[in-house]
Formats: structure tokens, C-alpha cells, sequence
């Protein structure tokens, strides 16, 4: 296990570029050239920013400019001199820096460190056309994780990335086999211990990271309210927060997805941003995993809304998840201890790590 890693994250818009390139290749090249052993582009569905402009795959125009979220991860040192570079992009969106913690090569048994036991997000890396035993290896973790009583699982597929350092990318004609995939999954500490060495014993180089996370609700059931954080840490620093729901496409309310109308009243509500990914495969709770088939009149595909703001605003944004998760889902909530709000040469924020963490 690495312990001392970073995950860096950024949320812009699909046309947004840096010089003459769309700045999601310039991050992705820049991945590829420093060799990061985790990272990942995904194409969102719906959100919106701190200008509160929507972006939506319901237009079906060629001009569209959905969200995209890109992930690195990689040691603490390597990811702090990523930043260097990356500040010379011309860049408008919000980028984040969370603590993680790394699984590389053989995982066996694994005692986890004790702010994991209480709750944790882990997150597996496959390729599009990995298999195990002849089945996608998405749906191979997915059924181990359900078996072993993983709270839910949502596989999202990616369009570019690194795996183990080398860069692959989704292409028109092509496999894309390699092009890596990642599996997002919500469980207690104690579950995710025990699983951790079946999944190293099933998938032939294991790429895993794991995160603490707070499940506030499941199953439509409220479980607790997100901690109560400080604006700033003792030392001054800003802390956010960040909050996770995972919801089905076909989960509705008065009629609409939740996650559509989720969007829909955060943007109304004042929230600094939100981002739905719709995912491929998955499950939450008892229900079998799931995802797209052929002659199916609705989507029953997962989707993962993601709203991070102010410790302040959480709340707030809460009530509206809450409320339109009366039935269904869960939610999880996370400490994001650097976050920088970029517009142009407007910047509001800091990429130094707040040292403040949460009590157990």
C-alpha cells in the first residue's frame, strides 16, 4: 500500500481548451508523459458551475459542451509537482486534491489503517476489454462485491487515460481494450478488508484506491447528517466538502430522474456545482447487478451525482438530496481538503492541503 497519495481531480467543460487544444487532451498528455499510474477522462451527462451554465447530453446538438471529469492518482510528491504543470494551462472549472491510498501488485490480507473502518470508498481500475474466466471484469467485481455485502458498486467507463503509467485512449475503430474503466464502491471498512485480497486474486494487475468516506443514507433510510465542518482549519486553511449520490436512471421523481431534477434544484438552490456521470453497470443494496440490455424500454444504468461547495452550503444541499432520495440510493460524504475555483486569471482557492481531519 502507498499511503501518501493524492488524488487530483478537475471539473470543466468538454469544449474548454488551453492554447489551440481541448484542455482535456493537454491534462491527458501531460498524464501520459509523467508516466501516473492511475488516471482517468470521463464524459458526464448533465451539470453546471460556478456560472450556473447547464450542461446537458438532453440537447443532441453538435455543438455540445458536456462536463468532463479527469482523475489522476499517484504518490504525494509526484501529484504536488503535476501542479506545477498544470498551472500553465489556461483553464476555467474547479480542481480538487483528496488524501488516498494506493493498492498496486499482490494485495494480500490487509489491515486497514482506523479512519478506513468506519466507511470506505474504494475504487477499482479495469480495462474496457479486461475479462476474467471470459466474463468483463466490471461485472466479474461487481457480482464479488455484491456477494460480499458491499453497500453498491457504480462502473464508469472512461475515454482516456493511464494504467500502470502507460496512456491509452478510446478511438472510433478500434478494441480499446486498455482504455481503463473505473468501479466505485461504498462499504464498510471491515467488508471492503475482507474482500481487498479476493480482488487481488482475481484481476491480474490490481489497481485499487481507497478513500474515507461518511454513508449518510441507504436504501431511501437516513443513516446520519454530514459532520458538521469548520470554514477554515486551525491554521486558516479552507476546508470543502464534498457529497456523492448514487442513484439508476430509472429512479424517478414527480416523473424525472432524480439526478436530472437533482441537477435542476442545486442549480436553482445557489450550489457552486454539480456533475452527473452516468455510469454503465452496476448495484445498491440487495438488487442484483445491473446495466444496460438490448430491446429494454428504459435505462436501468446507474448514475453518480457529484456536488462539492462549502461546509456552509452542504447543508443546504443536503435537505434538496435528501428529499428527492426519500425512496432510493446512497449518498456518502467527504472532507476536500484543496480546492481552487478557476475562471480565466480569477482564482478562488488553494491547492495547499488543509491538515484538518475528521474525528472518527
Amino acid at each position: 500500500m502507498i499511503e501518501d497519495c493524492l488524488k487530483l481531480t478537475s471539473y470543466f467543460g468538454e469544449r474548454n481548451r488551453t492554447g489551440r487544444t481541448f484542455l482535456a487532451d493537454s491534462q491527458l498528455d501531460l498524464f501520459g508523459r509523467r508516466e501516473i499510474p492511475i488516471s482517468v477522462l470521463l464524459r458526464g451527462a448533465e451539470g453546471f458551475g460556478l456560472k450556473h451554465h447547464l450542461r446537458t447530453d438532453r440537447l443532441l446538438t453538435l455543438s455540445e459542451d458536456l462536463p468532463i471529469v479527469s482523475v489522476a492518482v499517484d504518490a504525494r510528491a509526484r501529484i504536488e509537482t503535476l501542479l506545477d504543470d498544470l498551472r500553465s494551462f489556461e483553464h476555467r472549472g474547479l480542481v480538487t486534491l483528496e488524501r488516498a491510498r494506493m493498492l498496486r501488485g499482490d494485495i494480500g490480507p490487509l489491515q486497514l489503517p482506523d479512519d478506513l473502518h468506519e466507511a470506505t470508498k474504494m475504487t477499482v481500475y479495469v480495462g474496457r476489454q479486461e475479462r476474467i474466466y471470459r466474463v468483463p471484469a466490471f461485472a466479474a467485481v461487481c457480482d464479488l462485491l455484491h456477494r460480499r455485502g458491499i453497500a453498491g458498486a457504480t462502473v464508469l467507463l472512461g475515454v482516456d487515460g493511464t494504467a500502470h503509467g502507460q496512456r491509452t485512449r478510446a478511438r472510433f475503430i478500434g478494441r480499446n481494450a486498455d482504455v481503463p474503466m473505473m468501479i466505485i464502491a461504498v462499504g464498510s471498512g471491515e467488508r471492503i478488508a475482507r474482500v481487498l485480497p479476493e480482488l487481488g486474486g482475481l484481476l491480474r494487475r490490481p489497481l485499487i484506491t481507497l478513500e474515507r468516506v461518511q454513508v449518510c443514507k441507504q436504501d431511501g433510510e437516513l443513516i446520519e447528517l454530514p459532520h458538521a465542518l469548520p470554514a477554515v482549519d486551525g491554521t486558516g486553511m479552507a476546508v470543502w466538502q464534498k457529497l456523492m449520490v448514487y442513484t439508476s436512471e430509472r429512479a424517478l421523481h414527480d416523473g424525472q430522474p432524480v439526478h436530472r431534477e437533482l441537477v435542476r434544484r442545486l442549480r436553482s438552490s445557489g450550489a457552486r456545482g454539480a456533475t452527473a456521470l452516468r455510469g454503465m453497470w452496476g448495484f445498491h443494496g440487495e438488487t442484483p447487478p445491473h446495466g444496460d440490455r438490448l430491446l429494454q424500454l428504459g435505462r436501468r444504468v446507474p448514475v453518480v451525482t457529484i456536488i462539492i461547495d462549502t461546509p456552509d452550503r452542504i447543508g443546504a444541499s443536503f435537505d434538496i438530496v435528501d428529499e428527492l432520495t426519500a425512496e432510493h440510493g446512497v449518498v456518502t460524504s467527504e472532507m476536500v481538503p484543496a480546492t481552487a475555483m478557476i475562471a480565466g486569471d480569477h482564482r478562488d482557492g488553494d491547492l495547499r492541503l488543509a491538515p484538518h481531519r475528521l474525528a472518527r
